[in-house]
C-alpha cells in the first residue's frame, strides 16, 4: 500500500459515518472503523463477501441500492433503511450510496456511507406515543385530559358513558378504556344499538329460547351472556327503545336478565361501555330516555370534543392517515403541501375525523406521480367549505368589524396568527371578536 492510500485510508477511519466499497461483482473491499463498530464486524470478517450476505438488509434482497446506482447512475442519499449487526439485530440507518471510479472516471463499484440513527428512532417512538394513545391521535389538551381520564380509571370496572357527536371516534376511546382496563384479557362485545329492532336487539342483547318468534329455531345467547366476565360495548345507546331501557337499566343494578322467552333468570358479570352522539339530558326531558339509566351509565363521563375545537390535532391526523393510506395503496405519499394543510386546520369539518380521513383518503387515491399531497388534490366540498363561511354569515357582514376580519380570514386562508399580526391585535384577542361575532373558532 502506498504512503497516499495508507493516508486515504487513516483519513477514512477517523471519519464517524461507517463506510465500505464494493467492487462490481458485489463484494467488499473496504470497511472502515466506524463501520466496525456500528455493526460489531471486523474488517477481516467482511473483506472480500457479498454486502447482502453480510447486511441481510430488506433491500439487500428486494431492490439493492449499490445495483440501483450503478444501473442508473445517480446517487442515492438519506435512505432509510435497516442492516443486521454481528448479533443479528437490526439497526436503522440513514445511508447514501454513489459510484465508485477510478481515474479514468471509469464505475468500478459503489461507495456506501451509513450512520446509525437508533437514537433519533428511539425519539420519533417516543413522540409518537406521546401524541397517540392506543390508537387514538391527540395533541390537543383536551385529548389528553381524556388519556388521563382512561389511565385513572384503568382499575375500576364501573360504568363509562362516551358522548361526542358522529364521527368523533367514540369507539377508539372505548377501544382503549377496555385495553386499559383489568379486563383487557377478557372478552369484549360491541353491539350498535340503532340497526336493530326493538324486538331483534332484546335477541341481540339477552338471546332467545327456541320458538320464542318467528325465526327462532334454537336456542341462542345474548351479547351479554358472551360478555360475561369482560365488557359490553353498547355504541348509539340513546337509540334504545324505552322498554330495552329498562331491561338493561335491571342488568346494571342487579346483574339479571331474561332470556326471550323464557322465565329464567341468568346472573352475569359485565362491565357496560356506552357511547352515544345524542344530548341524553335532552332526550331525558322529551321522555326519550330514563333518567334513572342515564345516572346508571354516566357514573364515568367521558365527553369527546369535535374536530373544530382542537384544531392543533390536525396535522397529526393528517400525518396518521397518509401512514395508513401507504400501506393499504401501497404507495408512498409522506406529506401534503402547506396550503393544502392551513386549509384542513382551518376547515370545520362537520363529519369530524371521519370525514377528515375521507378527505385525505380521496386526495392520496388522486395524487400520482407526487410523495406531497397539493391543495387542488382534496375535495371540492373541504376547498369551498372555508371561502363559503361568508356566505353562511351574511347577517354578520352588517358589522364593519365582522366585514373585515371576514376578508382577512380568506385573504390569510383562516390562519388567524396571520390575520391577527395584520390587525395588530393577539391572536387570543382576535378569537375573542371572533367568538363575539359568532364565526367558527
Amino acid at each position: 500500500m502506498t504512503a497516499e492510500q495508507e493516508l486515504t485510508h487513516d483519513i477514512l477511519d477517523s471519519i464517524a459515518e461507517g463506510l465500505f466499497t464494493v467492487d462490481k461483482d458485489f463484494k467488499i473491499n473496504y470497511f472502515n472503523r466506524a463501520a466496525e463498530e456500528i455493526t460489531g464486524m471486523k474488517r477481516a470478517e467482511v473483506l472480500g463477501k457479498f454486502c447482502k450476505h453480510i447486511f441481510k438488509s430488506n433491500l439487500c434482497f428486494i431492490q439493492c441500492p449499490i445495483a440501483q446506482v450503478l444501473e442508473s447512475g445517480t446517487n442515492i442519499y438519506d435512505l432509510d433503511s435497516k442492516i443486521r449487526d454481528q448479533a443479528g439485530r437490526l439497526i436503522p440507518v440513514k445511508m447514501n450510496v454513489a459510484i465508485l471510479r477510478n481515474s479514468d472516471g471509469e464505475p468500478i463499484g459503489g461507495v456506501i456511507s451509513f450512520r446509525d440513527v437508533s437514537d433519533l428512532a428511539i425519539l420519533q417512538e417516543k413522540h409518537t406515543r406521546k401524541f397517540q394513545f392506543h390508537g387514538i391521535v391527540g395533541h390537543s389538551k383536551s385529548m389528553h385530559e381524556i388519556f388521563e381520564l382512561i389511565e385513572e380509571i384503568s382499575d375500576s370496572d364501573a360504568s363509562v358513558l362516551i358522548q361526542g357527536e358522529s364521527g368523533t371516534g367514540k369507539e377508539m376511546i372505548a377501544n382503549a378504556i377496555q385495553a386499559t382496563s383489568q379486563r383487557k384479557d377478557r372478552p369484549f362485545v360491541k353491539v350498535n344499538c340503532s340497526v336493530f329492532s326493538p324486538q331483534l336487539l332484546a335477541s341481540e342483547l339477552f338471546g332467545h329460547v327456541k320458538g320464542a318468534f318467528t325465526g327462532a329455531i334454537r336456542d341462542r345467547k345474548g351479547r351479554f351472556e358472551l360478555a360475561d366476565g369482560g365488557t359490553i360495548f353498547l355504541d348509539e345507546v340513546g337509540e334504545m327503545p324505552l322498554q330495552m331501557q329498562l331491561q338493561l337499566l335491571r342488568v346494571l343494578q342487579e346483574g339479571t336478565f331474561e332470556r326471550v322467552g323464557e322465565s329464567k333468570t341468568h346472573t352475569v358479570d359485565v362491565r357496560v361501555i356506552a357511547a352515544t352522539n345524542k344530548n341524553l339530558v335532552e332526550s331525558i326531558k322529551k321522555g326519550e330516555f330514563r333518567e334513572d339509566l342515564f345516572y346508571r351509565l354516566n357514573v364515568i363521563p367521558v365527553s369527546v370534543p369535535p374536530l373544530r375545537d382542537r384544531p392543533e390535532d390536525v396535522p397529526y391526523l393528517v400525518k396518521h392517515f397518509l401512514k395508513k393510506f401507504s400501506l393499504i395503496y401501497g404507495k408512498k405519499i409522506n406529506d401534503i403541501e402547506d396550503p393544502a394543510l392551513e386549509l384542513l386546520v382551518e376547515y370545520t369539518w362537520p363529519g369530524n375525523i371521519r370525514e377528515l380521513e375521507n378527505a385525505l383518503e380521496y386526495a392520496f387515491v388522486r395524487t400520482r406521480d407526487s410523495s406531497t399531497i397539493a391543495l387542488n388534490k382534496l375535495p371540492l366540498s373541504v376547498r369551498g367549505g372555508v371561502s363559503s363561511v361568508r356566505a353562511q354569515y351574511a347577517s354578520c357582514l352588517e358589522s364593519d368589524e365582522c366585514s373585515l376580519i371576514l376578508k382577512l380570514l380568506e385573504k390569510h386562508k383562516w390562519n388567524k396568527t396571520r390575520v391577527a399580526q395584520e390587525l395588530g391585535i393577539s391572536r387570543s384577542t382576535l378569537w375573542r371578536k371572533m367568538k363575539h361575532l359568532n364565526l367558527p373558532q
